[in-house]
């Protein structure tokens, strides 16, 4: 029976009940205001699946992903992600890498850290030094998942600046600030800031030289949160993953252009001894002996599930396809951006389907946020930010193209762009401050 939606409380459980159509009205209703996934260009996460998984995922939202002895084969569907991701990856056969899903790259993420953290603190206690001191070294550019990382086990940040002209970590910069209290190198496979790829084999190639010179022998993550779903596809000659053997662990995001929706992610280690066994726990937990490592116990099968279904629906080819459809909607846009005169563009979307640009100097009228404002009012959710250190004064937008955004939105975007710049060059307004370091993370996500 549907009862009044007058005066419902928001904030505390009420007397009694809405009832079944009247609080999925009221819900429904309110979730209008949001803005529309499908054209939101500011997030990498998926915004489209097609409906046959959006069944398999509804038939098992109930089943508990830690809970591998009752529900075997969605565990069995993990481990066939995990190898089918080692061999994308290019992890030799003979090194048995090993791996499991995440709730996202954050979580991975923590897991490479930690496994990169206990690696060096056992070499350094074999070693007879000290243990209290370890720092992580990448480019400012990277995600805050790994300042979390750092903050929470104590680890020191080494972040190497932006500066006019790079926009992300090189060989050198990195370098500069190992020594043999640094637990590994983060080289991020597709920055969020510009979308462009860090140069993973010149790092590794660096850090030889470094260990031959002061005998620093520093390992690789490459965080791999939006290129590892891409590279394999559209870069197969780029060495960036375990054929890269200072590679010792890489994680990607399931949810983003591994095409399913939020959240899943995957760590992968190119082999057992890169995954200390102090950090394995086994349970015993439901009838069975469980290893687990994780952050997270209990998590819905569906998104593993999903994973699958996309490895089996697409195969490579069809990744393939995937990834090149949004890699020519990117390069279209950014070459029509490029020629309405009013920008500077950072990147062209030809590493991941993702670019950066700037208004140009001579342009004082309005700012990337006046233009990003304009645009919401026609319901595109385009970021404007600033760069962090060193570039503060760089305000940019960003636009990320995902399976779902057609040559024919992108012709749409366009039309709507040009329409809100010729109407802001009519109407300039004076100056605005660029955003502050407090909100410069908000667009990341």
């Amino acid at each position: 029976m549907i009862r009044s939606l007058e005066d419902p409380p928001l904030r505390r459980l009420a007397d009694r009940g809405l009832g079944l159509e009247a609080a999925y009205e009221m819900i429904s209703s309110e979730l209008l205001l949001d803005g529309s996934a499908r054209l939101n260009l500011a997030t990498f996460v998926t915004t489209w699946m097609p409906s046959q998984a959006d069944r398999l995922m509804a038939q098992t939202a109930d089943k508990n992903m830690i809970d591998k002895d009752e529900y075997p084969q969605t565990a069995e569907l993990e481990a066939r992600c995990v190898e089918i991701l080692a061999n994308l990856w290019h992890a030799p056969a003979s090194e048995k890498a090993t791996g499991c899903s995440t709730t996202g790259s954050s979580e991975a993420v923590m897991l490479g850290g930690l496994a990169l953290k206990w690696r060096w603190r056992e070499r350094m206690r074999a070693a007879g030094r000290p243990t209290d001191r370890p720092n992580l070294v990448a480019g400012i550019n990277v995600q805050v998942c790994w300042e979390k990382f750092c903050r929470y086990w104590e680890v020191e940040p080494r972040k190497v600046p932006m500066e006019k002209g790079r926009l992300h970590l090189t060989a050198d910069g990195a370098v500069a600030q190992c020594d043999e209290n640094t637990i590994g190198v983060v080289a991020i496979l597709g920055s969020t800031m510009d979308g462009s790829y860090e140069p993973v084999k010149e790092i590794s190639d660096a850090l030889d030289q470094l260990q031959q010179t002061k005998g620093h022998d520093i390992p690789i993550h490459v965080d791999g949160a939006s290129g590892g779903f891409v590279a394999p596809f559209l870069h197969a000659f780029l060495e960036w993953d375990f054929r890269v053997p200072r590679v010792a662990s890489i994680n990607a995001s399931g949810h983003k252009y591994g095409l399913v929706y939020p959240g899943v992610g995957w760590v992968v280690w190119r082999e057992p001894s890169a995954l200390p066994g102090d950090l394995i726990f086994n349970v015993n937990y439901l009838g069975g002996q469980m290893p687990t490592f994780a952050l997270n116990f209990s998590r819905p099968g569906s998104n593993v599930v999903a994973q699958y279904y996309n490895f089996l629906r697409l195969g490579f080819e069809g990744y393939r396809e995937v990834q090149q459809a949004c890699h020519e909607v990117a390069v279209y846009l950014s070459s029509e951006i490029a020629q309405m005169g009013q920008f500077e563009l950072l990147s062209e979307g030809k590493e991941l389907p993702v670019f950066a640009f700037k208004l140009k100097d001579s342009v004082t009228g309005y700012s990337v946020f006046d233009i990003s404002e304009r645009l919401r009012g026609r319901g595109w959710l385009v970021p404007a930010y600033t760069f962090p250190e060193n570039l503060q004064d760089t305000a940019v937008l960003r636009i990320v193209v995902k399976n779902g955004f057609s040559m024919d939105l992108a012709g749409c975007l366009m039309a709507d762009l040009r329409e809100q710049v010729t109407m802001l060059e009519k109407n300039p307004r004076p100056p605005v401050p660029l955003v502050d370091e407090k909100n410069r993370e908000s667009f990341r996500h």
